[in-house]
C-alpha cells in the first residue's frame, strides 16, 4: 500500500484539475443554495411571526419550524446529488485506486444490514439502515469490506409522533481473520467507566445482563478504553493477545473516534464511530483547503492500512 504521502501528492498534482473544477461548481452550487434556502426561512419567518401576532397555539409554530427544517433539509440533499456523485467518481474512486489499485468501489451501495447484525455491537437491531461508498477487495490475501453505515432507532412518543435517533454512524468494516474460533468476542468503547469512573464503571460492566459474561484483561490501558464481553475466557484471552490489544489501541489513536469490534467464527466485524458520512463532500467547505483534503486521505489510508496495521496477514495465531 502506498504511503500517506504519495497519495497526498496524488491528491493535489493528479487530481487537481479535477479538483479544481468541482470548487467552481461547488461555489456555485453554494449561492444557489443560499438564495433559494434564504427564501425559503425568509418565509417561514413570516409565517412565524403572523402566528405569534394572532396568538395561535404554539402547535401551529413548532409546524412551521418542522416543516423549514424538512424542506431545506430535502432541497440540499436533492441540490447536492449531482455534485456529490460527480466528486465521488472524479476523487474517491480514483484516490482508492491509487492505495490499492485491486479495490472496487460502489458509491450506492453497503454492506448488507445481516453483518451489522452479526457484529451485536448493540444489544437491539436498529429499525433503519442506510449506508453509501461501499469498498471491497484483497490486502495480502486478507478480503477487506467497509462502507458508510447508519444505523438508527425508531421512537413514539405519546401523542403517537415518530422520531429516530442514532445507534451508530461511521464507518463499518467486515474483514477476515487469520483464525476460526467457536465462540463470540465483543470488543466496546468503555463509556462506563469513562463517565462513572473506575469504580462505579466496574459494577456496571459487570452486572450488564444483556451482556455474555465480563472478560477483564490483563492491559489497565486497554481496560480504561475498552470493555470486553464473551462466550468463552480463555478464547477471547487467545485473540486478545498482550501485543495484538496493543494494535488495537494504537489503531483507535489513529482514527480518533469510539472503537467497536466483534469476532466471530473467522470474521472480525470493526465499528469506527465517525456520527457522519465520512465521504460526503460539503457544498460549504473549499475541497481545495489541506485540512479538508486530509480528511479523505487519513480516512480512506487508515481503513486500507487496517490488515498491516493489525497485522492480520500474518499467522501469529497457532491453533488451540
Amino acid at each position: 500500500m502506498k504511503t500517506k504521502s504519495a497519495i497526498t501528492d496524488f491528491y493535489y498534482k493528479t487530481l487537481y484539475p479535477d479538483l479544481k473544477d468541482l470548487e467552481d461548481k461547488r461555489k456555485q452550487l453554494k449561492q444557489k443554495i443560499l438564495s433559494i434556502g434564504g427564501f425559503i426561512v425568509l418565509i417561514a419567518s413570516f409565517i412565524a411571526f403572523y402566528i405569534v401576532n394572532q396568538r395561535l397555539p404554539v402547535d401551529f409554530l413548532l409546524f412551521d419550524i418542522f416543516a423549514t427544517v424538512v424542506l431545506v433539509s430535502i432541497l440540499y440533499k436533492k441540490m447536492t446529488k449531482n455534485y456529490a456523485l460527480e466528486f465521488k467518481e472524479l476523487i474517491i474512486a480514483p484516490l482508492i485506486n491509487e492505495i490499492e489499485s485491486d479495490f472496487e468501489y460502489q458509491p450506492y451501495k453497503y454492506i448488507s444490514p445481516e453483518y451489522f447484525h452479526r457484529a451485536k455491537f448493540f444489544t437491539s437491531h436498529p429499525d433503519r439502515t442506510s449506508g453509501n461508498d461501499y469498498v471491497t477487495g484483497k490486502i495480502d490475501g486478507i478480503e477487506v469490506t467497509f462502507c458508510d453505515f447508519h444505523a438508527e432507532k425508531k421512537h413514539k412518543d405519546s401523542k403517537g409522533r415518530t422520531s429516530w435517533s442514532t445507534m451508530f454512524q461511521g464507518l463499518f468494516v467486515v474483514t477476515e481473520f487469520p483464525k476460526k474460533f467457536h465462540s463470540s468476542t465483543i470488543v466496546l468503547p468503555d463509556f462506563a467507566q469513562n463517565i462513572f469512573g473506575d469504580f462505579i464503571g466496574s459494577l456496571l460492566q459487570e452486572n450488564n445482563f444483556s451482556r455474555k459474561q465480563l472478560i477483564k484483561m490483563d492491559s489497565p490501558e486497554f481496560e480504561k478504553n475498552f470493555v470486553v464481553y464473551g462466550d468463552d475466557q480463555v478464547e477471547a484471552r487467545y485473540i486478545l493477545t498482550p501485543a495484538f490489544m496493543q494494535r488495537i489501541l494504537n489503531f483507535k489513536k489513529r482514527s480518533q473516534a469510539p472503537l467497536y469490534l466483534s469476532f466471530r467464527g473467522n470474521i472480525m466485524y470493526m465499528g469506527i464511530s465517525y456520527n457522519k458520512d465520512m465521504f460526503e463532500p460539503s457544498v460549504f467547505r473549499s475541497l481545495l483547503e489541506y485540512k479538508i483534503a486530509m480528511e479523505y486521505v487519513d480516512t480512506l489510508h487508515l481503513v486500507m492500512g487496517l490488515v498491516d496495521d493489525l497485522k492480520l496477514n500474518q499467522k501469529l495465531w497457532s491453533k488451540l
